[in-house]
């Protein structure tokens, strides 16, 4: 009754036509209901210290604790779950400071975005190493070089061979990802130490990458520092030189003093054997290999190339290792179908086999987009974090201040090569390492009379050699999934990795080899 006695009053004057508030019926109004103003929004507040600093603490606290509690298995869920909860402490600090929500899950979208080729690139790898194994690639690697193998200078000739591969291809993913895991399943089977060479691999890797102009990575910090891509180089190679040949002398001491001359010698003969076995040990088997270096050459993408060469060898090992293909499907039968089942069975979960002999088996039960599946999970939740922190300024935040503090030239290149590795460890990627940076010293490198191109060697010091060395990097993760060695096993050992910002950072303090734009 109240509410038809307010319709009628309302419609009780002879004015304009106006829509009831309580009922929604149009009535004869003297004036329109008054309405509420709309709302002036909040306007989102600056994160303060405790804001910027507490993710981090709370990531440190969790990963720690995974470490400790799991030891190596912590990549197998307890370190993505720490991520997790460090994102969400990070998500919270942003609604309070009056961001909506749209906007953080958008922020986490672009963070997983940016590395859906890295996540494409690993899924290939995994598919790769297991049709590789069915085919007798990786085998015939490891046959041929255990029968030329001197233990001595197994470490620095692996340093030597991946160095060389990834110049030439501009890949440190795909060198270690092929030419890895066979100098890993090397190591094993002659009874050296896989950690050592893992870091020797990367050490390799990276040298390689960082000085090749078909190399993404070199090309982003060049162009992003506005210098031309050889310039770069250049003067890359007066840091990248003397780090590679550190790590030559230290693997080539761990070489001797660690195994004697004929160290593994007595397991080998076994082990070939049971790999010829098992195979048809022939040069044809490294065709596949010989496929993914002609379409890097030919700069075909990296995960098109990779996935190419896995399908043809699943399709060469229907021909040369039948017996070994039918092995995946006993039950499958014998013809067109039970091929089919076992190359795609291998492209998903794996190869597997059993010799009897642990260091064979581990060598070649292992591949598949399945395998890699942790590894993008970590890689997902450790770029979305990281996101976070960069698009809402908490990271900025940290980084302004030290920068003010930065008043000599060493202690510029120094802060700047630190705020790049801070920035692998906290968001994950390396490519945020790399352009994060630039964006916050270039001027400060301009004021200073200091000319681009150190800058470009700084990041790349800092941002692009440390990545394999952090865990739960995208780069790191990828190492550690695809040698089968956890990143904190061979990371002492992936001695050009840490060599190269350090001798920047000596560089810096000493002046040497320090560009100006304008020469005093």
């Amino acid at each position: 009754m109240i509410i038809f006695s307010l319709c009628a009053n309302i419609g009780s004057s002879p004015s304009r036509l106006g829509k009831c508030f309580y009922c929604g019926t149009f009535r004869k109004m003297d004036r329109m209901p008054e309405t509420d103003p709309e709302p002036t929004p909040r306007q989102p507040r600056e994160p303060s210290y405790v804001d910027a600093l507490l993710p981090l603490v709370i990531l440190a606290v969790l990963v720690s604790s995974a470490v400790v509690l799991f030891g190596v298995d912590a990549m197998a869920g307890p370190l993505q779950v720490a991520m997790m909860l460090a994102g969400m402490v990070a998500s919270l600090i942003i609604l309070k400071n009056g961001h909506p929500w749209e906007s953080v899950a958008e922020a986490g979208r672009r963070g997983v975005s940016s590395v859906v080729s890295a996540i494409f690139i690993l899924l290939t790898v995994g598919a790769l190493i297991g049709t590789w194994n069915m085919a007798g690639t990786i085998p015939t690697l490891v046959y041929y070089g255990l029968g030329i193998i001197n233990p001595n200078w197994f470490y620095v000739t692996a340093l030597i061979v991946c160095a060389v591969t990834s110049l030439c291809i501009g890949s440190s993913w795909t060198t270690a990802g092929t030419i890895g895991v066979g100098l890993i399943g090397l190591a094993t089977l002659a009874d050296l130490s896989p950690f050592i060479t893992a870091g020797a691999v990367v050490s390799g890797a990276y040298t390689g990458d960082k000085l090749s102009p078909l190399s993404e990575t070199t090309i982003l910090a060049a162009q992003l520092t506005g210098n031309d891509i050889y310039e770069h180089l250049r003067h890359q190679a007066w840091v990248s030189g003397p780090a590679f040949v550190i790590a030559a002398i230290g693997l080539i001491s761990l070489g001797f003093i660690g195994h004697p001359a004929l160290a593994g010698s007595e397991v080998i003969h076994s082990e070939l054997m049971a790999l010829d076995q098992i195979f048809n040990i022939s040069a044809i088997n490294l065709l596949p290999l010989l496929l993914l270096v002609v379409l890097s050459f030919r700069k075909a993408p990296a995960s098109l190339a990779i996935m190419t060469s896995a399908l043809f060898a699943g399709v060469l090992a229907c021909f040369t290792q039948p017996h070994a293909v039918l092995a995946i499907i006993p039950d499958g039968g014998t013809g067109l179908e039970a091929y089919i089942k076992a190359v795609w069975h291998v492209i998903a979960s794996g190869y597997h086999t059993d010799t009897g002999i642990e260091a064979v088996d581990s060598l070649l039960s292992r591949g598949g987009m399945a395998s890699m599946l942790l590894t993008v999970w970590l890689i997902i939740v450790a770029l979305a974090f990281g996101s976070l922190l960069d698009e809402f300024g908490l990271l900025s935040k940290l980084v302004t201040p030290v920068l003010t503090r930065a008043k000599h030239t060493g202690s510029l290149i120094a802060t700047s090569i630190c705020t790049a590795i801070g920035l692998n460890i906290v968001t994950a990627d390396q490519y945020v390492a790399v352009v994060l940076p630039i964006r916050l010293f270039r001027v400060e490198f301009e004021k200073r009379n200091l000319a681009s191109k150190n800058l470009s060697r700084v990041v790349s010091d800092g941002g692009i050699v440390t990545a394999p060395l952090v865990p739960w990097n995208s780069c790191g993760a990828y190492m550690a999934a695809v040698l089968g060695v956890p990143t904190l096993a061979y990371a002492p050992f992936a001695i050009f990795n840490y060599a190269s910002p350090l001798l920047d950072i000596l560089y810096g303090g000493l002046d040497i080899k320090i560009a100006r734009i304008r020469e005093n």
